[in-house]
Protein backbone atom coordinates (compact mmCIF):
# COMPACT_ATOMS: atom_id res chain seq x y z
CA UNK A 1 0.00 0.00 0.00
CA UNK A 2 2.66 2.34 0.78
CA UNK A 3 4.62 1.70 -1.67
CA UNK A 4 1.84 2.11 -4.48
CA UNK A 5 0.92 5.26 -2.57
CA UNK A 6 4.13 6.66 -3.01
CA UNK A 7 4.42 5.92 -6.33
CA UNK A 8 1.18 7.62 -7.66
CA UNK A 9 2.13 10.86 -5.65
CA UNK A 10 5.28 10.60 -7.75
CA UNK A 11 3.25 9.99 -11.12
CA UNK A 12 1.44 13.05 -10.44
CA UNK A 13 3.83 15.31 -9.56
CA UNK A 14 7.67 14.45 -11.71
CA UNK A 15 7.70 14.56 -15.45
CA UNK A 16 7.54 11.00 -16.65
CA UNK A 17 10.53 11.31 -18.40
CA UNK A 18 12.55 11.67 -14.72
CA UNK A 19 10.53 8.83 -12.69
CA UNK A 20 11.03 4.99 -12.61
CA UNK A 21 9.86 2.02 -10.84
CA UNK A 22 12.26 -0.83 -9.73
CA UNK A 23 10.40 -4.19 -7.96
CA UNK A 24 12.49 -6.78 -6.70
CA UNK A 25 11.24 -10.46 -6.60
CA UNK A 26 12.96 -12.22 -3.78
CA UNK A 27 11.31 -15.42 -4.57
CA UNK A 28 10.44 -16.64 -1.40
CA UNK A 29 6.83 -16.47 -1.95
CA UNK A 30 4.58 -18.98 -3.81
CA UNK A 31 2.87 -16.13 -5.10
CA UNK A 32 5.88 -13.79 -6.18
CA UNK A 33 5.32 -14.00 -9.74
CA UNK A 34 1.49 -12.71 -9.26
CA UNK A 35 3.18 -9.58 -7.27
CA UNK A 36 5.64 -8.64 -9.78
CA UNK A 37 3.10 -9.30 -12.48
CA UNK A 38 0.25 -6.95 -10.51
CA UNK A 39 3.49 -3.98 -10.10
CA UNK A 40 3.37 -4.67 -14.21
CA UNK A 41 -0.17 -3.53 -14.02
CA UNK A 42 0.00 -0.97 -11.96
CA UNK A 43 2.95 1.02 -13.61
CA UNK A 44 1.24 0.84 -16.62
CA UNK A 45 -1.34 2.34 -15.50
CA UNK A 46 0.66 4.96 -14.15
CA UNK A 47 2.13 5.25 -17.17
CA UNK A 48 5.82 4.61 -15.34
CA UNK A 49 8.76 2.45 -16.69
CA UNK A 50 9.33 -0.66 -14.73
CA UNK A 51 12.25 -2.92 -13.93
CA UNK A 52 11.60 -6.17 -12.26
CA UNK A 53 15.02 -7.81 -11.12
CA UNK A 54 14.55 -11.33 -9.61
CA UNK A 55 17.09 -12.31 -7.07
CA UNK A 56 17.88 -15.62 -5.57
CA UNK A 57 18.21 -15.44 -1.53
CA UNK A 58 20.09 -18.53 -0.10
CA UNK A 59 18.76 -20.02 3.76
CA UNK A 60 22.25 -19.88 5.76
CA UNK A 61 21.86 -21.52 9.02
CA UNK A 62 22.70 -18.46 11.59
CA UNK A 63 21.90 -15.70 9.32
CA UNK A 64 18.20 -13.81 9.15
CA UNK A 65 16.47 -14.68 6.13
CA UNK A 66 14.73 -11.14 6.15
CA UNK A 67 18.33 -9.22 6.77
CA UNK A 68 19.55 -11.60 3.61
CA UNK A 69 16.99 -10.74 1.43
CA UNK A 70 17.46 -6.88 2.38
CA UNK A 71 21.02 -7.25 1.67
CA UNK A 72 20.37 -8.26 -1.64
CA UNK A 73 17.46 -6.48 -2.58
CA UNK A 74 19.91 -3.51 -2.40
CA UNK A 75 22.91 -4.56 -3.71
CA UNK A 76 20.37 -5.45 -6.62
CA UNK A 77 19.28 -1.83 -6.48
CA UNK A 78 22.80 -0.83 -6.29
CA UNK A 79 23.24 -2.30 -9.56
CA UNK A 80 20.21 -0.36 -11.22
CA UNK A 81 20.62 3.19 -9.70
CA UNK A 82 22.33 5.63 -11.87
CA UNK A 83 24.66 8.31 -11.38
CA UNK A 84 22.77 11.87 -9.82
CA UNK A 85 19.72 9.61 -9.59
CA UNK A 86 17.95 9.32 -6.20
CA UNK A 87 16.03 6.30 -4.64
CA UNK A 88 12.25 6.62 -3.52
CA UNK A 89 11.22 4.27 -0.65
CA UNK A 90 8.44 4.35 0.87
CA UNK A 91 9.32 3.94 4.70
CA UNK A 92 6.39 6.09 6.86
CA UNK A 93 6.35 7.45 10.73
CA UNK A 94 4.71 4.15 11.97
CA UNK A 95 7.90 2.54 9.88
CA UNK A 96 10.20 4.51 11.76
CA UNK A 97 8.29 3.93 15.30
CA UNK A 98 8.36 -0.41 15.00
CA UNK A 99 12.20 0.66 13.58
CA UNK A 100 12.96 2.54 17.09
CA UNK A 101 11.55 0.01 19.61
CA UNK A 102 13.06 -2.55 17.54
CA UNK A 103 16.78 -1.19 17.91
CA UNK A 104 15.69 -0.35 21.71
CA UNK A 105 14.56 -3.93 22.79
CA UNK A 106 18.40 -5.14 20.60
CA UNK A 107 20.02 -2.56 23.11
CA UNK A 108 21.10 -0.39 20.13
CA UNK A 109 23.68 2.56 20.04
CA UNK A 110 22.58 6.44 18.75
CA UNK A 111 23.31 5.48 15.57
CA UNK A 112 20.93 2.49 15.80
CA UNK A 113 17.98 4.74 17.51
CA UNK A 114 18.82 7.25 14.52
CA UNK A 115 17.01 4.13 12.60
CA UNK A 116 15.94 5.37 9.19
CA UNK A 117 16.86 8.85 7.80
CA UNK A 118 14.86 11.18 5.76
CA UNK A 119 17.84 11.54 2.81
CA UNK A 120 21.34 9.45 2.78
CA UNK A 121 23.86 9.02 0.05
CA UNK A 122 22.44 5.91 -1.32
CA UNK A 123 24.88 2.42 -0.62
CA UNK A 124 23.97 -1.02 -1.44
CA UNK A 125 24.82 -3.52 1.47
CA UNK A 126 28.64 -3.88 1.90
CA UNK A 127 29.01 -1.17 -0.74
CA UNK A 128 30.28 2.33 -0.97
CA UNK A 129 27.94 5.42 -1.18
CA UNK A 130 27.50 6.10 -5.35
CA UNK A 131 29.41 9.59 -6.08
CA UNK A 132 25.93 11.72 -6.14
CA UNK A 133 23.47 9.09 -5.79
CA UNK A 134 20.97 9.19 -2.56
CA UNK A 135 18.30 7.54 -1.02
CA UNK A 136 15.21 9.47 -0.01
CA UNK A 137 12.34 8.63 2.42
CA UNK A 138 9.42 11.33 1.74
CA UNK A 139 6.65 9.62 3.46
CA UNK A 140 8.76 9.23 7.16
CA UNK A 141 6.31 12.21 8.56
CA UNK A 142 3.10 10.72 7.35
CA UNK A 143 1.34 8.22 9.00
CA UNK A 144 0.14 4.87 7.87
CA UNK A 145 -3.48 5.47 8.23
CA UNK A 146 -2.78 8.88 6.49
CA UNK A 147 -1.32 6.80 3.88
CA UNK A 148 -4.34 4.30 3.70
CA UNK A 149 -6.88 7.34 3.76
CA UNK A 150 -4.98 8.66 0.46
CA UNK A 151 -5.12 5.30 -1.26
CA UNK A 152 -8.78 4.50 -0.83
CA UNK A 153 -9.74 8.55 -2.27
CA UNK A 154 -8.30 7.71 -5.43
CA UNK A 155 -9.29 3.85 -5.32
CA UNK A 156 -5.87 2.85 -5.63
CA UNK A 157 -5.07 -0.77 -5.84
CA UNK A 158 -2.22 -2.87 -3.52
CA UNK A 159 -1.19 -6.31 -2.36
CA UNK A 160 -0.95 -7.04 1.00
CA UNK A 161 1.65 -9.90 1.67
CA UNK A 162 0.15 -12.12 4.17
CA UNK A 163 3.45 -13.07 5.79
CA UNK A 164 2.94 -9.91 7.27
CA UNK A 165 0.20 -11.39 9.61
CA UNK A 166 2.74 -14.14 10.70
CA UNK A 167 3.76 -12.97 14.52
CA UNK A 168 6.99 -15.37 14.59
CA UNK A 169 8.36 -12.37 13.67
CA UNK A 170 8.93 -9.46 15.57
CA UNK A 171 8.20 -6.58 14.03
CA UNK A 172 4.62 -7.88 12.95
CA UNK A 173 4.20 -8.93 16.72
CA UNK A 174 5.03 -5.20 17.68
CA UNK A 175 3.09 -4.24 14.78
CA UNK A 176 -0.08 -6.12 15.30
CA UNK A 177 -0.14 -6.95 19.08
CA UNK A 178 1.82 -4.04 21.04
CA UNK A 179 1.61 -0.84 18.64
CA UNK A 180 -2.06 -0.75 18.90
CA UNK A 181 -2.24 -0.25 22.74
CA UNK A 182 1.03 2.14 22.58
CA UNK A 183 -1.21 4.57 19.95
CA UNK A 184 -3.93 4.30 22.17
CA UNK A 185 -2.90 5.69 25.11
CA UNK A 186 -0.27 8.11 23.75
CA UNK A 187 -2.11 9.56 19.62
CA UNK A 188 0.95 11.12 18.54
CA UNK A 189 3.52 8.53 19.60
CA UNK A 190 4.85 8.10 16.12
CA UNK A 191 5.62 11.98 15.71
CA UNK A 192 7.20 12.29 19.13
CA UNK A 193 9.65 9.01 18.71
CA UNK A 194 10.59 10.23 14.86
CA UNK A 195 11.51 13.20 16.89
CA UNK A 196 13.61 11.54 19.06
CA UNK A 197 14.77 9.29 16.31
CA UNK A 198 16.01 12.90 14.80
CA UNK A 199 17.70 13.97 17.94
CA UNK A 200 19.51 10.79 18.32
CA UNK A 201 20.60 11.28 14.64
CA UNK A 202 22.60 15.14 15.65
CA UNK A 203 24.44 13.49 18.04
CA UNK A 204 25.32 10.52 15.83
CA UNK A 205 26.65 13.22 13.16
CA UNK A 206 28.93 14.97 16.32
CA UNK A 207 30.15 11.39 17.49
CA UNK A 208 31.13 11.13 13.80
CA UNK A 209 32.80 13.95 13.24
CA UNK A 210 35.11 13.44 16.19
CA UNK A 211 35.42 9.51 15.22
CA UNK A 212 36.28 11.03 11.62
CA UNK A 213 38.96 12.89 13.25
CA UNK A 214 40.67 10.15 15.58
CA UNK A 215 40.69 8.06 12.68
CA UNK A 216 42.38 10.44 10.25
CA UNK A 217 45.13 10.69 12.92
CA UNK A 218 45.65 6.91 13.18
CA UNK A 219 45.57 6.02 9.76
CA UNK A 220 48.16 4.27 8.50
CA UNK A 221 46.82 3.68 4.72
CA UNK A 222 43.84 1.60 4.86
CA UNK A 223 45.10 0.27 8.20
CA UNK A 224 45.00 2.20 12.28
CA UNK A 225 48.25 2.81 13.77
CA UNK A 226 47.76 1.25 17.08
CA UNK A 227 50.08 4.00 18.67
CA UNK A 228 47.20 6.17 18.17
CA UNK A 229 44.50 4.26 19.11
CA UNK A 230 45.98 3.47 22.65
CA UNK A 231 46.14 7.16 23.15
CA UNK A 232 42.53 7.98 22.74
CA UNK A 233 40.19 7.25 25.64
CA UNK A 234 38.33 4.14 25.89
CA UNK A 235 35.21 5.75 24.63
CA UNK A 236 37.05 7.34 21.93
CA UNK A 237 38.68 4.76 20.90
CA UNK A 238 35.75 2.17 20.76
CA UNK A 239 34.01 5.00 18.79
CA UNK A 240 36.79 5.60 16.19
CA UNK A 241 36.86 1.92 16.05
CA UNK A 242 33.33 1.43 14.56
CA UNK A 243 33.29 4.86 12.54
CA UNK A 244 36.99 3.07 10.50
CA UNK A 245 34.82 -0.69 10.26
CA UNK A 246 31.37 0.60 9.03
CA UNK A 247 33.21 3.21 6.07
CA UNK A 248 35.53 0.54 5.13
CA UNK A 249 32.11 -1.11 4.23
CA UNK A 250 31.43 -3.67 6.90
CA UNK A 251 28.54 -4.00 9.32
CA UNK A 252 29.78 -2.79 12.76
CA UNK A 253 30.29 -5.73 15.71
CA UNK A 254 28.07 -6.03 18.41
CA UNK A 255 29.17 -4.21 21.58
CA UNK A 256 30.73 -7.57 22.97
CA UNK A 257 33.57 -8.11 20.02
CA UNK A 258 33.82 -4.27 19.68
CA UNK A 259 35.29 -4.29 23.62
CA UNK A 260 37.13 -7.26 22.44
CA UNK A 261 38.75 -5.52 19.87
CA UNK A 262 39.35 -2.38 21.59
CA UNK A 263 40.53 -3.74 24.50
CA UNK A 264 42.08 -7.64 24.52
CA UNK A 265 43.33 -7.59 20.46
CA UNK A 266 44.85 -4.23 20.87
CA UNK A 267 46.55 -5.20 24.31
CA UNK A 268 47.85 -8.74 23.17
CA UNK A 269 51.29 -9.76 22.73
CA UNK A 270 53.21 -7.91 20.18
CA UNK A 271 54.17 -11.11 18.53
CA UNK A 272 50.31 -12.83 18.73
CA UNK A 273 49.47 -11.41 15.50
CA UNK A 274 45.39 -11.90 17.14
CA UNK A 275 42.43 -11.55 14.55
CA UNK A 276 38.67 -10.82 15.44
CA UNK A 277 35.88 -11.88 13.15
CA UNK A 278 32.44 -11.29 12.76
CA UNK A 279 29.67 -11.66 9.87
CA UNK A 280 31.77 -11.28 6.48
CA UNK A 281 34.41 -8.99 8.13
CA UNK A 282 37.84 -9.79 10.37
CA UNK A 283 40.33 -7.26 11.98
CA UNK A 284 43.67 -8.47 12.00
CA UNK A 285 46.63 -7.21 13.98
CA UNK A 286 49.93 -7.46 12.75
CA UNK A 287 53.18 -5.34 14.27
CA UNK A 288 51.39 -2.12 15.37
CA UNK A 289 48.87 -2.07 12.88
CA UNK A 290 45.02 -2.65 12.78
CA UNK A 291 43.46 -4.26 9.27
CA UNK A 292 40.13 -5.25 8.06
CA UNK A 293 39.38 -7.54 4.96
CA UNK A 294 36.54 -9.46 4.02
CA UNK A 295 36.81 -12.50 6.41
CA UNK A 296 37.12 -16.16 4.49
CA UNK A 297 34.32 -18.28 6.17
CA UNK A 298 37.16 -20.59 7.93
CA UNK A 299 38.56 -17.71 9.73
CA UNK A 300 35.31 -17.21 11.69
CA UNK A 301 35.25 -18.04 15.82
CA UNK A 302 37.46 -18.39 18.21
CA UNK A 303 41.14 -19.87 18.63
CA UNK A 304 44.58 -19.55 20.37
CA UNK A 305 47.58 -16.80 20.17
CA UNK A 306 50.81 -18.21 18.89
CA UNK A 307 51.68 -18.53 22.98
CA UNK A 308 48.81 -21.11 23.07
CA UNK A 309 46.57 -19.03 24.58
CA UNK A 310 42.76 -18.21 23.93
CA UNK A 311 41.61 -15.04 23.10
CA UNK A 312 38.20 -14.52 23.12
CA UNK A 313 37.39 -14.02 19.63
CA UNK A 314 40.65 -13.84 18.08
CA UNK A 315 42.70 -16.47 15.76
CA UNK A 316 46.64 -16.63 14.59
CA UNK A 317 47.11 -14.70 11.82
CA UNK A 318 49.31 -14.47 8.69
CA UNK A 319 52.41 -12.29 9.75
CA UNK A 320 52.31 -8.91 8.86
CA UNK A 321 53.66 -8.70 5.23
CA UNK A 322 51.29 -11.29 3.89
CA UNK A 323 48.48 -9.67 6.02
CA UNK A 324 49.08 -6.52 3.79
CA UNK A 325 49.44 -7.77 0.70
CA UNK A 326 46.08 -10.17 1.08
CA UNK A 327 44.03 -6.53 1.75
CA UNK A 328 45.91 -4.53 -1.01
CA UNK A 329 44.66 -5.28 -4.66
CA UNK A 330 47.40 -4.73 -7.70
CA UNK A 331 47.24 -4.81 -11.57
CA UNK A 332 50.19 -4.98 -13.49
CA UNK A 333 50.08 -1.88 -16.07
CA UNK A 334 52.03 -2.23 -20.23
CA UNK A 335 51.00 1.61 -20.33
CA UNK A 336 52.99 2.02 -23.67
CA UNK A 337 50.28 -1.28 -25.13
CA UNK A 338 47.48 0.25 -23.37
CA UNK A 339 47.34 3.74 -22.27
CA UNK A 340 43.70 3.28 -20.62
CA UNK A 341 43.45 1.17 -18.10
CA UNK A 342 41.12 -0.01 -15.63
CA UNK A 343 41.21 0.57 -12.06
CA UNK A 344 38.80 -1.34 -10.11
CA UNK A 345 39.36 -0.07 -6.27
CA UNK A 346 37.01 2.85 -6.62
CA UNK A 347 35.33 2.41 -10.43
CA UNK A 348 37.74 4.47 -12.38
CA UNK A 349 40.38 4.01 -15.48
CA UNK A 350 43.94 5.68 -15.95
CA UNK A 351 45.09 6.89 -18.85
CA UNK A 352 48.87 7.97 -19.72
CA UNK A 353 49.34 9.57 -23.24
CA UNK A 354 52.28 12.08 -24.74
CA UNK A 355 51.22 15.61 -23.93
CA UNK A 356 53.34 18.06 -24.48
CA UNK A 357 53.30 20.08 -21.73
CA UNK A 358 52.88 17.11 -19.38
CA UNK A 359 54.28 16.85 -15.72
CA UNK A 360 56.19 13.26 -16.76
CA UNK A 361 59.15 12.39 -18.43
CA UNK A 362 58.12 8.66 -20.07
CA UNK A 363 61.80 8.39 -21.21
CA UNK A 364 62.21 7.86 -17.70
CA UNK A 365 59.02 6.18 -16.80
CA UNK A 366 59.67 1.80 -17.10
CA UNK A 367 57.87 -0.40 -19.57
CA UNK A 368 55.43 -1.83 -17.01
CA UNK A 369 54.39 -0.52 -14.11
CA UNK A 370 52.42 -2.07 -10.87
CA UNK A 371 49.13 -0.24 -9.84
CA UNK A 372 48.20 -1.18 -6.30
CA UNK A 373 46.25 0.31 -3.20
CA UNK A 374 47.84 1.67 -0.34
CA UNK A 375 49.44 -0.34 2.30
CA UNK A 376 51.17 1.70 4.51
CA UNK A 377 54.52 3.07 4.98
CA UNK A 378 55.13 4.52 1.05
CA UNK A 379 57.08 7.16 0.57
CA UNK A 380 58.17 9.15 -2.47
CA UNK A 381 60.50 12.26 -3.06
CA UNK A 382 57.77 15.05 -4.76
CA UNK A 383 60.22 17.92 -4.96
CA UNK A 384 63.63 17.66 -7.29
CA UNK A 385 66.25 18.26 -4.08
CA UNK A 386 63.76 17.77 -1.81
CA UNK A 387 63.43 14.79 1.19
CA UNK A 388 61.57 11.59 0.46
CA UNK A 389 58.41 12.10 2.24
CA UNK A 390 55.49 9.88 3.92
CA UNK A 391 52.78 9.43 1.45
CA UNK A 392 50.91 9.39 4.72
CA UNK A 393 51.82 12.89 5.31
CA UNK A 394 51.28 14.25 2.43
CA UNK A 395 48.17 12.90 2.35
CA UNK A 396 47.23 14.40 5.67
CA UNK A 397 48.44 17.58 4.46
CA UNK A 398 46.34 17.93 1.78
CA UNK A 399 43.24 17.02 3.63
CA UNK A 400 42.98 13.76 1.44
CA UNK A 401 38.92 12.59 2.25
CA UNK A 402 39.82 9.12 3.94
CA UNK A 403 37.78 7.09 1.36
CA UNK A 404 39.41 8.33 -1.55
CA UNK A 405 42.60 7.48 0.14
CA UNK A 406 41.36 3.93 0.77
CA UNK A 407 41.24 3.55 -3.42
CA UNK A 408 44.16 5.98 -4.38
CA UNK A 409 45.79 4.07 -7.68
CA UNK A 410 49.86 4.13 -6.69
CA UNK A 411 52.13 3.47 -9.75
CA UNK A 412 55.20 1.52 -8.53
CA UNK A 413 58.36 -0.03 -10.44
CA UNK A 414 59.34 -2.48 -8.20
CA UNK A 415 59.23 -1.79 -4.75
CA UNK A 416 59.47 2.46 -5.83
CA UNK A 417 56.57 4.61 -5.54
CA UNK A 418 56.50 6.42 -8.63
CA UNK A 419 53.05 8.09 -8.48
CA UNK A 420 50.39 8.39 -5.96
CA UNK A 421 47.34 8.70 -8.45
CA UNK A 422 48.20 12.28 -10.40
CA UNK A 423 48.40 14.24 -7.05
CA UNK A 424 52.29 13.45 -6.59
CA UNK A 425 54.88 12.54 -8.94
CA UNK A 426 58.53 11.11 -7.49
CA UNK A 427 61.39 13.37 -8.68
CA UNK A 428 63.15 10.58 -10.34
CA UNK A 429 59.69 11.10 -13.31
CA UNK A 430 59.38 14.46 -13.35
CA UNK A 431 59.57 15.93 -16.83
CA UNK A 432 62.33 18.79 -17.22
CA UNK A 433 62.95 21.30 -19.90
CA UNK A 434 65.44 18.81 -21.35
CA UNK A 435 62.80 15.87 -21.54
CA UNK A 436 62.37 14.97 -25.34
CA UNK A 437 58.86 13.01 -24.58
CA UNK A 438 56.16 13.88 -22.10
CA UNK A 439 53.00 12.63 -21.04
CA UNK A 440 50.24 13.25 -18.51
CA UNK A 441 48.81 10.63 -16.70
CA UNK A 442 44.76 11.13 -15.82
CA UNK A 443 42.19 9.28 -13.39
CA UNK A 444 39.03 9.11 -15.14
CA UNK A 445 36.39 8.60 -11.88
CA UNK A 446 32.88 8.25 -13.39
CA UNK A 447 31.90 11.23 -15.74
CA UNK A 448 35.05 13.22 -13.59
CA UNK A 449 38.71 13.50 -14.98
CA UNK A 450 41.25 14.26 -12.29
CA UNK A 451 44.27 14.95 -14.27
Amino acid sequence: MDSTVLLAALASKVPQERLRAVHVDHGLHTRSGEWAEHCRSVARDLRVPLEVIQISVPRRRGHSLEATARDLRYQALAGTLRKDEVLLTAHHADDQLETVLLQLFRGAGLAGLAAMPEWAPFAGAGLAPFAGAGLARPLLTRTRHELQDWARERALRWVEDETNLDERFDRNYLRRQILPLIQSRWKGAATAVARSARHAAQAQRLLDALARADVERASDGPDLSLKSLRALHPDRRRNALRFWITRSGFRAPDARRLEELAGPLIAARPDSHPRLSWGDAVVRRHADVLSIAPAPEAARGASRDQGGRQLPAASRGPPPSASRDATARSVKWSWQSQPLIDWPVGSMKLELRPHAHGAIDLDALPDTLVIRTRAGGERLRPRRGGARRALKSLLQEAHVPLEERARLPLLFSGKTLLAAGARWLDASIQATSASAHRGRLQLHLRERSLT
